[in-house]
């Protein structure tokens, strides 16, 4: 017997892109591995079909060495911020520092045993122990690692064209924050779902998590 799966096909896609549009908008994010550290940046407005806040806070401080920027559902974002704010505690406790890897090794856990009702974010997380750690983890708990930087949310293609044509390696602290500036700065004017009134700028060595 043969079935007809196009229809079914043609609504997954559907639901993709759908899922996809979701993810893509409202904010610009990125992360940047320089000389001596891992930068996070991002804007601070969020969106509902209207710029329902200009002060929205999206990096957040995990522990003294792991930071990371989120884009996504506010509602998923504030659970899995909750979750790994708790077991990184508790890690630390039982068993002494905890790496960006081991916290990264974790949300990707949890996102992949949740991919059937998926928590809709995308997370870049930054953390230093003896050397940069970058990592990307989209909602079904793929990791990307091994780049200099990354990008997340609607104005990332705008950013990462300016993080492309900029970014070097061995980069300062100051030279970094300039381009990271830069970057959201680029995707602010051009993504009407980028902006806020300040950009928020983190820095992670090997002093521990501050932000500029």
């Amino acid at each position: 017997m043969e079935v007809d799966t196009t229809g079914t096909k043609d609504s997954g896609e559907r639901m993709d892109a759908e899922f996809e549009k979701k993810l893509k908008t409202g904010t610009t994010t990125l992360g940047i591995v320089y000389k001596d550290g891992v930068l996070l940046a991002a804007d601070t407005q969020s969106t509902a079909g209207y710029v329902e806040s200009r002060m929205e806070r999206k990096i957040h401080q995990i522990t003294d060495s792991i930071a990371l920027t989120t884009a996504g559902v506010v509602g998923d974002i504030q659970a899995i911020l909750r979750f790994l704010k708790s077991e990184a505690k508790l890690y630390q406790m039982n068993n002494g520092g905890l790496t960006a890897k081991g916290l990264v090794t974790l949300l990707s856990n949890v996102l992949h045993g949740n991919r059937m009702f998926p928590f809709i974010t995308s997370i870049l997380i930054g953390g230093f122990n003896g050397k940069s750690e970058l990592f990307a983890v989209d909602p079904f708990g793929g990791v990307g690692s091994g780049e200099k930087f990354f990008v997340t949310g609607s104005g990332g293609p705008l950013a990462m064209g300016v993080l492309e044509s900029t970014y070097s390696d061995n980069m300062t602290e100051k030279e970094a924050a300039k381009l990271a500036i830069r970057a959201v700065s680029t995707a602010q004017e051009r993504d009407i779902y980028s902006g806020g009134k300040k950009i928020i700028v983190a820095v992670i060595d090997k002093n521990g998590y501050r932000e500029l």
